[in-house]
């Protein structure tokens, strides 16, 4: 256990250290300077307090509150389509506007569905095979969230839940059989919503054919391959590269990796790449001897989250997906993404204190796993 904590701890801290050196070098050529350098700095420092946090009070005493979290989300997920009180940017409301601070309700909601999901595949985990509660009752809780999330546009984070959702339910239990039709639903809705909304349905006319959209549509995805192909193996040097000019919008965001591949080259977007894995296998090792079934689904929901969002954002920069707007984890500004984020490495490391403590206390022997039934289920 000593291993997967020291192994989640020196990814992340080493995924901070590359997102605040990429944000100073781009700040270099920002009209704002560094501007969002310190804003990234000021929400760090509330990140690691948030994660302090949830790594001190114990994990098990918020199952009784998972579901009312999940309320209180969906209410701020509403508020975001409040005007007034909410911030359109670019045609989409996802943010909530606190006099100078703004916040993403859908990152919260990335939270309170792990934390939901975990909450009621352990109260059921001896039913999770029947499709009423398997299925039905979970998946029409993640389903309003969902709803919600893409009431405010945004595409890339409803289907990252989405996902998520479908693997902790096959991993608590749920029968495949059951999951797949509603797989197929959902893959029918999404094409029908693309090919209903004009801007998103050219997103994907825009991946099918870069070369024509080259210089409107598909601007990011062309030059983001350009930046990373041109830092070749080992870059073009810390602060060089020349893509961050204007050339790849969004960069502070989205395509971070971009800037990444372009100033550090292949040898430091390779170990990136394998961080996330690490990260992801270390949280699946918590999973597997959490203390309780609510512990491993929350360690796992981690483990997932990531590691989707993760693959998704580098998919999106190396041009593999249409662009579904995510952040890299840990990496990429946005105080809403990196608080969630720390939050989440808290609450595993919680777990993990927890089932180190307990297997202390009864002197199990190493491998011993204890009311981790939502997982072997799967």
């Amino acid at each position: 256990m000593r291993l997967a904590v020291g192994t989640i701890t020196i990814v992340v801290g080493l995924l901070l250290i590359l997102g605040l050196t990429m944000l100073n070098s781009i700040g270099m050529h920002h009209p704002k300077g560094l501007y969002f350098f310190y804003q990234q700095c000021q929400w760090l420092v509330i990140g690691l307090v948030a994660c302090v946090v949830a790594t001190t009070i114990d994990y098990r005493r918020t199952r009784n509150l998972a579901y009312v979290f999940l309320a209180v989300t969906m209410v701020l997920l509403v508020l975001a389509r409040v005007p007034g009180i909410s911030r359109e940017v670019n045609g989409a409301w996802r943010w909530l506007k606190f006099g100078p601070v703004t916040f993403q309700p859908s990152e919260l909601a990335k939270v309170a569905l792990i934390m939901a999901l975990a909450a009621y595949t352990h109260a059921n985990r001896r039913r999770m095979a029947q499709p009423l509660i398997g299925l039905v009752i979970p998946g029409g809780m993640a389903a309003v969230l969902l709803g919600l999330v893409l009431l405010g546009k945004d595409l890339g984070t409803t289907a990252l839940l989405a996902m998520l959702t479908v693997s902790m339910l096959f991993a608590a239990g749920t029968r495949l059989r059951h999951l797949i039709p509603v797989g197929l639903v959902g893959v029918i809705g999404l094409s029908t919503y693309l090919a209903t909304d004009p801007v998103r349905w050219r997103r994907v006319e825009a991946f099918l054919d870069p070369d024509k959209y080259a210089e409107t549509i598909a601007l990011q995805s062309t030059q983001s391959k350009i930046a990373i192909g041109s830092g070749g193996i080992v870059g073009r040097g810390l602060g060089n590269g020349v893509h961050k000019s204007g050339f790849v919008p969004e960069q502070l965001t989205d395509f971070i990796f971009s800037v990444i591949g372009e100033e550090l080259g292949l040898r430091v977007t390779l170990p990136l790449v394998a961080a996330y894995l690490a990260f992801s296998l270390a949280a699946l090792r918590i999973a597997r001897r959490a203390p309780d079934g609510y512990g491993a689904m929350i360690a796992l929901g981690i483990a997932l989250l990531v590691g989707f969002q993760a693959v998704i954002n580098i998919a999106v920069t190396t041009d593999s997906v249409p662009n579904k707007g995510l952040a890299l984890p840990f990496v990429s500004y946005g105080g809403s993404c990196l608080l969630v984020m720390l939050t989440l490495v808290g609450l595993l490391i919680n777990v993990a204190i927890r089932s180190a403590g307990e297997e202390s206390e009864e002197n199990l022997p190493e491998g011993t796993d204890r009311e981790t039934s939502a997982l072997q289920n799967a």
